[in-house]
């Protein structure tokens, strides 16, 4: 697949990184600053352009007449729509090819006047990062205990990832365990991960305090087998925002009508507007990081605190504040892949989120072969989860008409569960693919990608 990706940023070096590594992608990255595209030329296997994203020359040259997708992750909102315009007016109509095209968007004022419905402009699909990650905090706040919650069938399935801790009913215990302690719920572990090393669990693998276990149920179940794997907790009440950016905005909006939110932000101009925009959220004007503020505002009652500023800095120095006086969680937005890698194994924070990991999984899914509907990029893009649908028959699939154990997974792979129609059915190993199921599987290494998406496609 020939994808062409604009902008050599941190988003941009990231996809790129993932995209590259996957043998049946040819990736070319475009960038006026030489600087950015000197950090990734000599550690990835793909093409650099420098230019500016939206000339036509440019285009020509990083070849977007034979791209297959076209991703633009340049910093400024119009760059991106006009590289998109560009070069469906230059190339798509010219060649008849059908280049699909991704545009980052991030000003609400596109959105609200509709710009990007009924084919107005010629983009395909729209990513909004602040949306994005405000949904993934959101679904994290609605579970208290959970690491990652990921959604799919529309909803109907869930696969969460928690960290074990004493006084789950299964710590101690062997994963064949679980359905004896489940009486009528059926659930999976679907991997654990051992002091930050994956394992394919068998039933005899035990779960350990400290163990960060995956595991996929039905939506409504998903609460009684989180209490499995660690003590219940309190519902979330009090909530303090660091960060009154795009991102804190929205989250506040979100959560002030079902919490109690503060939201705080250095800024007096921001303070002032949020303020007048978010109706019963307390919105305070000063430093997260100000222990004296933080002890005004009485964060030892808080049952999270959220660091969501524009500096990972500030992000990681009010959380360890906030843990050390008293907050009951913390969630770090972290968005500099090297602190992301420090701290994700560190039991420094409870939750560290990284816009990029989130982004990626959206992205991923345009690029995937077959019909996969889904992907949820984890562990610092080493595994996915995704959902794919089966078509065909068992003449032509790979995976229609037989039962699990028949199907040829790569090491590292394995199918979770099944959505049938509006039926949730756990994977067993006699269970048999039928046309349309869609199927969820979980790929610890993502190098067997490639072997899975064949699986899905028709022979």
């Amino acid at each position: 697949m020939n994808i062409l990706i604009l902008g050599a940023g941190q988003v941009g070096r990231t996809v790129a990184r993932s995209l590259a590594r996957e043998k049946s992608n040819n990736v070319t990255v475009v960038d006026t600053r030489e600087e950015k595209l000197d950090i990734i030329k000599d550690k990835l296997d793909i093409r650099i352009i420098t230019g500016h994203a939206s000339y036509p020359e440019t285009l020509e040259r990083a070849g977007a007449k034979d791209a297959d997708i076209l991703i633009a992750l340049t910093e400024s909102d119009e760059l991106n729509i006009v590289a998109c315009e560009v070069a469906h007016a230059l190339f798509d109509k010219v060649s008849g090819n059908k280049t699909k095209k991704i545009a980052r968007i991030r000003s609400s004022q596109y959105y609200s006047a509709n710009l990007f419905s009924d084919n107005l402009m010629a983009v395909d699909l729209v990513i909004n990062p602040e949306e994005i990650i405000t949904n993934h905090i959101a679904e994290i706040i609605k579970l208290p205990g959970a690491l990652e919650v990921l959604e799919f069938a529309n909803g109907k399935v869930k696969m969460v990832a928690a960290k074990a801790r004493t006084g789950g009913a299964l710590v101690g215990q062997p994963v064949s365990e679980l359905p004896s302690h489940m009486q009528g719920i059926e659930s999976r572990v679907v991997a654990i991960y051992k002091k930050g090393k994956g394992i394919v669990p068998q039933g005899s693998t035990i779960i350990s305090s400290g163990d960060e276990v995956f595991f996929i149920a039905a939506q409504e179940d998903i609460p009684s087998v989180l209490k499995e794997v660690r003590k219940p907790e309190v519902p979330i009440k009090r909530i303090v925002i660091a960060g009154g950016g795009n991102i804190g905005e929205r989250l506040a909006r979100l959560l002030e009508s079902t919490h109690n939110v503060k939201i705080i932000d250095k800024s007096l101009d921001t303070a002032k507007k949020l303020s007048e925009t978010l109706n019963t959220t307390v919105v305070i004007h000063g430093d997260a990081a100000d222990e004296e503020l933080l002890l005004e505002e009485q964060i030892e009652k808080t049952d999270i605190f959220i660091a969501i500023t524009d500096a990972d800095e500030v992000n990681i120095l009010s959380s360890m504040l906030a843990k050390k006086l008293g907050a009951k969680k913390v969630i770090a937005l972290i968005s500099k892949p090297a602190y992301s890698d420090l701290l994700m194994d560190s039991d420094i924070f409870d939750i560290t989120i990284s816009p990029l990991q989130v982004m990626l999984g959206v992205l991923l899914q345009q690029v995937r072969k077959g019909d996969v509907v889904k992907v949820h990029s984890l562990r610092k893009g080493n595994a996915e989860a995704i959902e794919a649908i089966a078509h065909g028959n068992s003449s032509t699939s790979a995976v229609v008409g037989k039962m699990i154990d028949d199907i040829k997974l790569p090491e590292g792979a394995t199918i979770s569960a099944i959505v049938r129609d509006d039926t949730v059915l756990m994977a067993h190993h006699d269970t048999i693919i039928r046309e349309n199921d869609h199927v969820i599987l979980f790929i610890s290494q993502k190098e067997h990608i490639a072997d899975v998406e064949k699986l899905f496609e028709l022979k």
